[in-house]
């Protein structure tokens, strides 16, 4: 449903059903999301959108300590991402008054799960339109809209893995990137254990992008702490 950039972007489920919120990371992450933080209550939420923020958060209405609408007030406070409401209550005033405090959606329970996520994928779109540029590297360039490399007149695709790699180096701007960073941009929240095939990935992307991938121009080893992306400026 969504494109393979977003999906690496981290959610945040809020709703007092642990069933619910196990069946909704279920339709998440079978549909390629991989960073996905779960909440029963508001203090839960706060607590994990502060220590990292969300890209996106879907909130019920209806919580044992308090309700959804206060609950996006003080995520307002804290943070400018997205807030789509799922919820039971379905009655025209609570739907006014979620998008009057300013949800970019709001879901009534029963809900499809492909409507889902369809309505979570156009509202990332919508919010993180600009993450998707096409960008110039020494002797190639990256379309991320695409998730294509064009080098001497050819173009090669880049796999999810790939792309979300390529997207957490360029979004540091020049700067390293640690390993750990990196795993967790391309396996979630569990990125333990996949220093190997981080390589592996490293070596695939230098492949495609480097004109010698054995002496890197773009894709700097930093020994011992990661990696950086070093883009041309136009």
């Amino acid at each position: 449903m969504a494109e393979d950039y977003l999906k690496t972007k981290r959610i945040l489920l809020v709703d007092d059903e642990r069933e619910l919120l196990q069946l909704l990371e279920t339709i998440l992450r079978e549909d390629g999301f991989t960073s996905i933080c779960t909440a029963q209550s508001a203090a839960e939420a706060l607590r994990a959108a502060e220590d990292r923020p969300p890209a996106l958060a879907v909130l019920d209405v209806m919580l044992p300590d308090g309700d959804g609408f206060s609950l996006l007030r003080r995520l307002r406070e804290e943070g400018d991402y997205p807030v789509l409401f799922l919820s039971a209550r379905g009655e025209e005033e609570d739907r006014l008054q979620g998008f009057g405090l300013g949800a970019d959606d709001y879901i009534v329970k029963p809900f499809l799960p492909r409507e889902l996520l369809f309505r979570i994928a156009a509202v990332l779109r919508r919010s993180y339109r600009e993450e998707n540029p096409c960008i110039c590297l020494q002797g190639s360039e990256i379309d991320f809209s695409r998730a294509e490399v064009i080098k001497n007149g050819e173009t090669l695709p880049l796999t999810a893995k790939e792309h979300a790699l390529l997207s957490a180096l360029y979004q540091a701007d020049g700067r390293i990137v640690t390993i750990d960073a990196l795993c967790a941009a391309a396996w979630g929240d569990n990125p333990f254990g996949y220093e190997n095939s981080l390589m592996a990935h490293i070596r695939r992307i230098r492949e495609k992008i480097e004109e010698n991938p054995s002496q890197p121009l773009s894709l700097i080893t930093v020994k011992g702490l990661g990696y950086r992306l070093l883009v041309k400026r136009k």
